[in-house]
């Protein structure tokens, strides 16, 4: 078939006035799987590849062909910046033959709004959150709207693979097409999806329908990437040393620098000069730091303000001055970012990203990748790595650069292997099944609880929640007042539950960053966000402190002063990495490769990097002896298998091997003292992962590991019971224990 014919003629004019002279690949494979079957379809393809138009042109067609009675195309993006973005390219498509685009979000205009209430039709754009509030507020309105709704279009869908906002969007688009009575099929689009057919299936999932994935070939990749190591203070990794004859030269320092410069911002700030740019940090704390110091920058040299700052944190207007600065072409300023500009937002002739430090995916580094390279130019990224000089007698651990490590690794994993994150499947979301019973209780009103249970339950992503783990919630809810029972036995909102339920933040199911003071005794030692559990250590005011108890009402932690050094806790741990990499990093520093993007200082912190891990024999096993009766632990795992191993070792071998003081730096190694010697560690931990364990044994005694945003409205049995089956990856931990045995 010939794609471009059967595009709809207002479709064929938009392609002769934008001077296009072919479909690319994507299109052809996108207009053959959506005009050809009638399954649902993901779309996976590079960044600026075309996919929007690709998903839409065949589309819009069939919608000409046959015209919805209702709103026709339901587009659902994770950030609203990337629904303005694509509302002015969707209206330059549709303005000509009439088909209104409506976003639908909190910084729209309600004049749009109302308009669309009064006439559905055409295509509506909106975040998750307003699509919350859409099926509260307005539930009686759903099936005049969406009746005849015929595509939900999901962009960025690997932003929503792996936690629970992407389960919230799947149980709205259930939700919505019941109420509604209409059958849509639904596309996904992403430039990042890991196991394309396992994405398939939760794409699909409650809709009925298979998942086409079209296959074709996108072109070659060319990027221009480097990697630079730098210490915050002089002297740098390669001084004094001879250079591998492969490391580009070094650049000589700035002549003029703020006081107490950091050499890898000032290495930002002579990089960004004369072009615009994007320097992603992985918080919105350091975020600010580095867009404050780059501006000191332009202070101390006398230099105009050249850098923006973007985050989800500052309002509308903040944002939109750096989205309409990034697409002007004749802009030179550049923009400190978090990953809200990491997704799909067109940024223009974007001339080069700066990454500072790894961030914690192969994902997120080829988004943010992405943002380069669009309109024929080559994508383009400089890693920034950074770390403070360790003192003469500092531990091994703190001898290894593991950013720039992690760094290396994500980047050889898609080079080698094309291997992105694939979706979390297994999870229990108890605090999203709160969220969930909630809203249809605010939606539909007066329910029986039979009612209720056949609306919540039936939805794809509780297909591990039973029947007594809804009845133990409810009951739950009953009790605190979020749920009462009606004279006829049904179940309304309690008064206590529409106060949740009446705050605009209800909508979302992600976490906002709220502050717990700190005390210890009556003192106020300061603030931070997500407290670690009880029993785990902080750094705070200057010195460490054992956690003892959090309040989650009052937001509260109170802690005791023990003696150690560990990093300071903020809220700021690492995300969710994959085992993968973390054997990647092992790889990393085990062989002698060398990589062509690392520059001068990272080509020496490596090789710095590689002696350590063989002088001290990381390389050959993970058990590694500091002196004394101090070990340390480098298992290789990720994140929630490194978590599973911190608990196995304190709860099932703690008394056995005579452990005490254990500190984690996760995902990467764990100190302790221990009483044993190497061989009875082994022993012992081998015969103990060798027991059929329960999950809920890795648990603390009274432990309630609040880890999602509505854990402290359910049962204390099914928090508990969420993050022994749902997060902790005992499968994962007792592998690699496993691999162990060998040292026995």
């Amino acid at each position: 078939m010939n794609i471009f014919e059967r595009y709809a003629p207002f479709i064929q004019d938009y392609i002769y006035r934008s001077g296009w002279q072919s479909l690319r690949a994507v299109q052809n494979a996108a207009g053959d799987a959506i005009f050809n079957t009638n399954e649902n379809v993901l779309l996976t393809a590079s960044t600026a590849s075309g996919k929007t138009e690709a998903a839409f042109f065949p589309i819009l067609t069939l919608l000409d062909e046959n015209p919805s009675q209702s709103v026709g195309i339901l587009y659902i993006a994770p950030l609203k910046a990337l629904i303005n973005d694509q509302f002015g390219r969707l209206n330059e498509l549709c303005e000509e033959e009439g088909i209104t685009v409506t976003r639908w979000h909190g910084d729209a205009a309600r004049s749009g709004k109302r308009k669309l209430l009064k006439k559905p039709s055409g295509i509506l754009q909106i975040t998750p959150e307003s699509l919350e509030s859409l099926l509260i507020n307005k539930h009686m309105e759903i099936p005049s709207l969406f009746g005849d709704l015929r595509f939900i279009v999901i962009d960025e869908i690997h932003s929503l693979l792996r936690a629970d906002r992407g389960l919230q969007t799947f149980c709205l688009i259930e939700r919505l097409c019941r109420l509604a009575g209409c059958d849509p099929r639904r596309v996904g689009l992403s430039a990042t999806i890991g196991k394309p057919e396992l994405a398939g299936q939760f794409l699909s999932a409650g809709s009925g329908r298979g998942t086409v994935i079209p296959k074709f070939n996108g072109g070659k990749e060319i990027w221009r990437l480097s990697m630079e190591h730098f210490y915050n203070s002089p002297p740098q990794a390669d001084e004094g040393k001879l250079l591998p004859a492969e490391a580009p030269p070094a650049e000589a320092p700035t002549d003029t620098a703020p006081k107490a410069a950091d050499p890898g911002i000032g290495y930002i700030f002579e990089h960004t000069r004369g072009k615009k740019c994007l320097v992603f940090t992985n918080s919105r704390e350091e975020c600010e730091s580095v867009c404050q110091q780059l501006r000191q920058y332009c202070e101390a040299r006398h230099e105009p303000d050249r850098f923006l700052i973007h985050h989800g944190n500052l309002s509308a207007s903040y944002r939109e001055s750096a989205e309409d600065e990034m697409k002007d072409d004749d802009s030179l300023m550049s923009v400190c970012a978090t990953a809200t500009l990491e997704l799909g937002i067109d940024v223009g002739r974007l001339e080069r990203a700066f990454q500072i430090d790894a961030p914690f995916t192969v994902s997120g580094f080829l988004q943010r990748l992405g943002r380069t390279g669009r309109r024929g130019n080559p994508s383009e990224m400089c890693f920034i790595m950074r770390e403070e000089h360790q003192e003469a007698r500092a531990m091994l651990p703190d001898s290894i650069p593991w950013y720039l490590i992690q760094g290396i690794a994500l980047v050889q994993l898609y080079i080698e292997e094309r291997f992105v994150e694939p979706p979390r499947m297994d999870r229990l979301p108890f605090s999203l099944l709160y969220h969930q019973t909630m809203s249809t209780l605010a939606s539909h009103g007066e329910m029986t609880p039979g009612e209720l249970a056949s609306r919540v339950l039936t939805l794809s992503c509780f297909h591990r929640v039973t029947k007594e783990d809804y009845r133990l919630l409810l009951r739950h809810l009953l009790e605190i007042d979020h749920v009462n029972r009606t004279e006829n036995g049904g179940l309304i909102l309690g008064l206590s539950g529409e106060r949740v339920v009446n705050n605009y933040k209800f909508y979302a199911v992600f976490q906002e960053n709220v502050e717990y003071t700190v005390r210890s005794g009556s003192e106020q030692l300061g603030t931070i966000v997500k407290p670690p559990p009880i029993g785990d250590k902080i750094a705070i005011a200057g010195r460490v402190w054992v956690v003892e108890e959090v309040d989650h009402k009052r937001h509260e932690l109170f802690c005791t002063l023990v003696k150690g050094n560990i990093p300071a806790y903020f809220g700021d741990v690492a995300g969710d990495i994959h085992t993968h990499i973390l054997e990647r990093m092992y790889r990393v520093l085990k062989e002698d490769s060398k990589h062509p993007y690392l520059m001068p200082h990272a080509v020496c912190r490596l090789a710095d990097a590689r002696d350590t891990f063989r002088k001290s024999l990381m390389s050959e096993r993970p058990l590694v002896h500091l002196g004394g009766k101090m070990w340390s632990l480098f298992p290789w795992v990720g994140t929630y298998a490194f978590l599973a191993m911190e608990r196995f070792l304190k709860l099932c071998c703690g008394k056995r091997l005579g452990l005490k003081g254990l500190q984690s730096s996760r995902p990467y190694y764990m100190q302790f003292t221990m009483q044993t010697d190497e061989a009875e560690f082994y022993e012992i931990v081998c015969q103990e992962a060798e027991k059929d364990f329960d999950a809920m044994e890795l648990l603390y005694q009274r432990e309630v590991p609040v880890f999602e945003k509505y854990d402290v409205y359910v049962p204390e049995e099914l928090v508990r019971k969420g993050f022994a089956y749902g997060v902790l990856d005992v499968k994962g931990m007792k592998q690699r224990v496993r691999s162990w045995d060998k040292f026995r």
